[in-house]
């Protein structure tokens, strides 16, 4: 009689899987599990550079796999998919992340080799820590629900935690590992509970479900759906480091080993714009009426704020971390149109940061020396007559934050601009062009602290800058970010087209 009663049971429908498509998400993840127990299993992984090199070839596996998908979500045949039952969606748009955040990787990874070294910290963890941040990143940026977009935060965030306070020699990363968990227990709270508040208003957490019921019903009473929607940006905002939520950034960026703070600066912003464009643009358009005078208001603050206090800093990290601030604003210019060619802006912007961010903040990485310990403008004085080479790199690197012609920053800017004037935000672009102005002083700042180093009257002796080796490793991710900083802004029209292309999209599980 039981088995019976067992035989008659209707099995679960279970998702069909195209693992073809999880290629780029699965060699993140999974190499970041068999770097760490093959390091544990073979002696010669604990060699000096061999981490290294394993988590570079990892990345670049990362972008050739996803060369094939992008492919498949461009032919208009086929275009894009769900992978795994709605639940993530592959599209231009995530296929552009997910390969950006494979930069990500492998920039940091070029200096982390450096740096691991010099602290003597050797060890696998802070690479595997690497690759599962990433590929967290990756699945937030693709999710196409609610709850994987969570799974994929706690992933990128935890990681980032652990490697903010892995120097443990070093008080200020301790320090900086735990503020950073304390406000991402916040952030990730208020996200989950605005995730709550949605699915109250919606009976759903899948973006594509929720996008239908949105378009197809009206709400006469929908404060449990604007409650959601804000508790869901703030959680955002804590993650982008846009002001009011951005007072952990500064100490944060000071404190972490600095090839780490390069990729809490790129991939985990990519990351989070990611899933924010997913949520607000696609799953929340209909609403836009009701989140876009926020964004709009954030976006202002985030701009001039971190413009302005990041010239009265002294210290490079923080001044950087103040920019970073700065740069989140703009990205959030962009979004605020809730416009293909805002999203294509947006993604033209981050994509050009990630180059930009890595090879500043490497800079900064072989200059700090022992222990981040010369992190200030003094500590550089004389940088362009002991390295002009490095000095020179470092002056591109700033010169293209502050949007001069012939640098990626520029386009990104322009475009972010006219994307907002193209909305007709126009005081949000006149906003945007203020502030650039505001930053400029402070990227000034540190090309004159370079160059200008005394003795050029009153008998005074000129500042010799300080010494710094250029490992292969470091000086290749400073020079690829080089290139690419200035190859995209004497001929960006490469990259406008891939961001076109990287359209994000809704697509529905298809019926049986």
């Amino acid at each position: 009689m039981l088995l019976a009663q067992v035989g008659d049971v209707t099995p679960l429908a279970t998702p069909e899987v195209q693992w073809s498509a999880l290629v780029p998400l699965l060699i993140l993840g999974a190499g970041g599990v068999l770097l760490l127990t093959i390091s544990s299993l073979v002696k010669g992984m604990s060699a000096p550079g061999v981490n290294a090199a394993a988590t570079v070839l990892v990345g670049l596996a990362t972008i050739v796999a996803c060369v094939p998908v992008w492919q498949r979500v461009q032919d208009p045949e086929r275009g894009p998919l769900t992978a795994v039952g709605g639940a993530i969606g592959i599209d231009g748009f995530s296929v552009l992340a997910t390969g950006l955040i494979a930069v990500s990787v492998i920039l940091a990874a070029l200096l982390l080799d450096d740096y691991m070294r010099r602290e003597e910290m050797d060890g696998v963890e802070m690479y595997a820590l690497l690759l599962l941040s990433a590929a967290g990143g990756a699945l937030m940026a693709s999710a196409n629900d609610l709850i994987v977009m969570f799974i994929g935060l706690e992933a990128l965030s935890i990681a980032i935690y652990v490697m903010a306070a892995m120097h443990r020699r070093r008080v200020d990363s301790q320090e900086a590992g735990f503020k950073y968990f304390i406000v991402g227990a916040f952030s990730s709270a208020f996200f989950l509970y605005g995730i709550a508040m949605v699915y109250g208003a919606t009976g759903t957490t899948n973006l594509v479900e929720m996008a239908s019921f949105l378009a197809g019903s009206v709400l006469l009473q929908n404060a449990v759906l604007l409650l959601g929607m804000a508790l869901l940006l703030v959680g955002f905002a804590f993650k982008i480091s846009a002001v009011p939520f951005q007072g952990w950034t500064p100490d944060v960026y000071q404190g972490a080993p600095t090839p780490v703070t390069a990729f809490m600066a790129s991939a985990v912003k990519v990351a989070a714009f990611g899933g924010l464009i997913r949520v607000f643009h696609l799953a929340l358009s209909t609403e836009a009426v009701d989140w876009q005078p926020i964004v709009y208001a954030i976006a202002i603050l985030t701009m001039v704020v971190g413009a302005a206090l990041a010239v009265v800093q002294t210290d490079i990290k923080r001044m950087l971390a103040y920019s970073s601030i700065n740069h989140a604003g703009f990205v959030l210019v962009a979004v605020q149109a809730d416009t293909p060619q805002g999203i294509q802006a947006a993604l033209f912007y981050l994509a050009s940061y990630v180059f930009l961010v890595a090879g500043s903040f490497g800079v900064v990485s072989l200059v700090s020396g022992n222990g981040d310990a010369r992190t200030s403008l003094d500590d550089i004085r004389g940088l362009a007559r002991s390295r002009p080479g490095l000095a020179l790199a470092l002056t591109v690197f700033l010169l293209a934050q502050a949007g001069v012609p012939l640098t990626s920053g520029f386009f990104a800017k322009f475009y972010v601009i006219a994307a907002a004037v193209d909305a007709r935000s126009y005081w949000l672009a006149l906003a945007a062009m203020v502030a650039s102005v505001i930053a400029a002083v402070l990227y000034l700042r540190i090309v004159v602290a370079m160059y200008l180093s005394g003795g050029d009257h009153d008998g005074e002796e000129p500042v010799e800058g300080p010494r710094v080796s250029i490992p292969l490793p470091a000086g290749t991710a400073i020079g690829i970010a080089i290139v690419a900083t200035i190859a995209i802004g004497i001929l960006p029209g490469y990259l406008i087209e891939v961001a076109r292309d990287a359209v994000p999209v809704l697509v529905a599980v298809p019926l049986p």
